[in-house]
């Protein structure tokens, strides 16, 4: 992990990798217009955690902001930790009729697709970030940019290359940091 403030190295890893490198072509928007809201997490526990992901759909509901990134630096997340954490907001979320209205993903350092790719491959960076972070963004901004979108399908597919090609260069740390 970085020892960086982890809202600025948040705030850079999205800038750089996932704007810079456009492996997310929805990103570039909210980021230059302004409308994501990174925030620190200072939950100690799970239930603090899940207070904080419900006041930030909330936030996020108000059209505080487009995005939410709440970055979770002080609770020890492995990966897996993570993914149960989603899980566990995923079904808060539901028991507050906002099942609809918000989604919620995981990023990791230690990210690892499930599809059978090793801890290794190049491709897992896609999803890998400074810190352990709960992205929330609002389901009809999802749905309006997917709609708006050619081939939503070849996204992962030229991520997959991209960072495999630059990790075969040597490149691979720029997609990492």
């Amino acid at each position: 992990m970085s020892e960086d403030d982890p809202v600025a190295a948040t705030e850079r890893w999205l800038r750089d990798v996932v704007v810079g490198l456009d492996l997310c072509p929805f990103a570039a928007g909210p980021l230059h217009r302004g409308g994501v809201r990174i925030v620190a997490s200072r939950a100690d526990d799970l239930a603090g955690l899940l207070a904080e992901v419900q006041h930030e759909a909330t936030v996020l509901m108000q059209q505080g902001a487009e995005t939410t990134l709440l970055v979770v630096p002080e609770l020890e997340l492995e990966f897996e930790d993570l993914l149960d954490v989603v899980e566990i907001g995923e079904a808060l979320l539901e028991d507050l009729g906002w099942q609809a209205a918000v989604q919620l993903v995981g990023f990791h350092p230690d990210y690892v697709f499930g599809d059978g790719l090793g801890p290794d491959d190049p491709a897992n960076a896609t999803n890998r970030s400074p810190y352990p972070t709960l992205h929330l963004l609002r389901a009809d901004d999802v749905e309006r940019a997917i709609a708006g979108h050619p081939d939503i399908a070849s996204i992962p597919k030229r991520n997959v290359a991209l960072l495999r090609a630059r990790a075969e260069k040597g490149d691979a740390q720029g997609a990492e940091d």
